[in-house]
């Protein structure tokens, strides 16, 4: 093998070449985490035949320029496949490889490049798709914790302090409920000019629907306990590739290197190994037209087709406390731990279903839907879904939040989407629905005013009616147990 460092436009740039003469196809990992981070992975890659081809993104780390999250990536991308195709070891075949922001910098270059610069494959991994699906849900909600620790350790800085939100939140617990947001960067002691731009950008939805005009192949890769698993989905289900693959497992944003509390040893994969066997079929054309893949079932220790889905199921559920509570967001309900307090006027209606006669395989979209009342402008509707088993314990397993604006004190019908579930709930195990005004920190707090949550200085209390005859819990549940499949053969085939 042969490793050497080159200019790409300037940029730094690693190459790692297998052994032999080649040519050889290409892999290319685009990345603003720092290259030197990726060695092993480039090692891997020469030593099953592939050319590894790492560069860090403008502005970062051994690259010059200025850093603009998410700016020049078609365009640096573009400069850096013209260069891999016109160098004596590439036989022109190139796949754009990543996970989260890399994956983003793979995703352009497939939809937005031009075509000569377009990869033959391309394997996006927990892709952060732009800026405004990771800054907001899709109901419009401001993503808070995630977006202030990923601008405090990468924002507008050439390096990375992978600690700074976790060292600033030590120093001041309550860092992030000063108002404004927008003068978080002050409060961390250092320029962040991009922060406040984060949260006025329109274009979300951009690559999912020019992924209805893909050409090459996809792998998308998430987890089920993922900030960005919806968007994951999304981005399957929309490629217009001749072959597009979706792999969920039941694993946090790291992936396998953060497994969620339902994984099993059936769900320990070799994702570099998979990667390569794919990648290899891919440039080949062995795989099969259409969309395939596999989803880990949590907590079954077994993967099932990516197409299963359970059927739509109505669960009742009975009110424990709280059809009248207060929505105050300088007492906001926690989105980091699940005590419900037991004394005190009630800040979430709390409700529960019985439990479960049966084992439960729940495998698709959870909804809430119900009637409730706001006295304020404007008010957010957290729904939380908690697994309660037998043994006592507590699981977060969906949360969902949306935005809405009725007339003070008129009652609206409306439903709360939950995100996905691939989870086995085990028998006797009961489901605890809390209903609230806030999901703090994960999601900025509604001050209730009207006013922008990044921008507003002023927050007011919001009395809240649920009617809980009204609440109806939708779980996808499967009708019967489901036959195991084997997800490297989903992927490969």
């Amino acid at each position: 093998m042969t490793a050497f460092s080159t200019a790409v436009g300037e940029l730094a740039t690693d190459v790692r070449l297998p052994a032999g003469d080649g040519p050889f196809p290409a892999v290319l990992l685009r990345t603003p985490y720092d290259r030197a981070r990726h060695e092993a992975e480039a090692r891997g890659w020469a030593r099953r035949g592939f050319a590894a081809v790492v560069q860090d993104v403008r502005g970062r780390f051994a690259s010059p320029g200025e850093w603009h999250p998410y700016a020049y990536e078609t365009a640096d991308g573009t400069a850096a496949v013209r260069w891999i195709r016109q160098q004596p070891w590439s036989d022109g075949r190139l796949v754009a490889a990543g996970a989260s922001y890399a994956a983003h910098c793979a995703l352009v270059l497939a939809l937005d490049a031009p075509g000569d610069a377009r990869p033959d494959a391309v394997i996006a991994a927990v892709p952060a798709l732009g800026p405004a699906e990771t800054a907001r849900e899709a109901s419009g909600v401001e993503r808070l914790l995630s977006r202030a620790g990923w601008w405090a350790a990468h924002g507008d800085r050439r390096d990375s302090d992978e600690r700074a939100l976790d060292k600033a939140l030590a120093q001041d617990p309550g860092l992030l409920a000063h108002l404004p947001l927008t003068a978080l960067p002050e409060r961390l002691g250092r320029a962040l000019p991009s922060w406040a731009g984060l949260w006025r950008r329109p274009d979300r939805g951009h690559l999912v629907a020019r992924a209805a005009h893909a050409g090459p192949p996809l792998l998308a890769v998430g987890g089920h306990h993922d900030h960005f698993t919806e968007e994951t989905v999304a981005l399957w289900h929309a490629w217009g590739g001749s072959s597009a693959r979706l792999l969920l497992g039941p694993w946090g944003h790291p992936l396998t290197a953060a497994p969620g509390p339902d994984a099993g040893p059936a769900h320990r994969l070799n994702l570099g190994e998979l990667y390569v066997r794919w990648a290899r079929r891919a440039l080949t054309g062995d795989l099969a037209p259409g969309h395939h893949g596999a989803l880990a079932l949590g907590g079954a220790d077994l993967w099932l087709p990516a197409g299963a889905e359970g059927e739509p199921r109505a669960h009742r559920t009975h009110l424990v406390h709280g059809a009248a509570f207060t929505a105050d967001p300088a007492r906001p309900v926690r989105s980091d731990h699940l005590t419900v307090p037991a004394d005190g006027p009630p800040d979430r209606c709390l409700l529960v279903t019985p439990p479960s006669p049966r084992p439960l395989d729940l495998v698709g979209p959870v909804s809430v839907r119900l009637r409730a009342t706001a006295h304020t402008l404007s008010a957010d509707w957290a729904a939380r879904l908690v697994a309660l088993p037998p043994d006592g314990t507590a699981e977060r397993l969906a949360v969902g939040v949306v935005r809405r604006a009725e007339p003070v004190g008129r009652e609206a019908a409306f439903t709360v989407g939950l995100g996905r579930l691939a989870r086995r709930l085990r028998t006797g195990t009961r489901l605890r629905l809390e209903i609230a005004g806030h999901h703090f920190p994960a999601h900025a707090r509604n001050p209730h005013t009207g006013d922008d949550p990044i921008t507003a200085e002023q927050l007011l209390v919001s009395r809240r009616e649920v009617d809980p005859d009204s609440v109806v819990l939708n779980l996808p549940v499967l009708p019967s147990r489901p036959a195991p499949t084997d997800p490297a053969e989903e992927i490969l085939r």
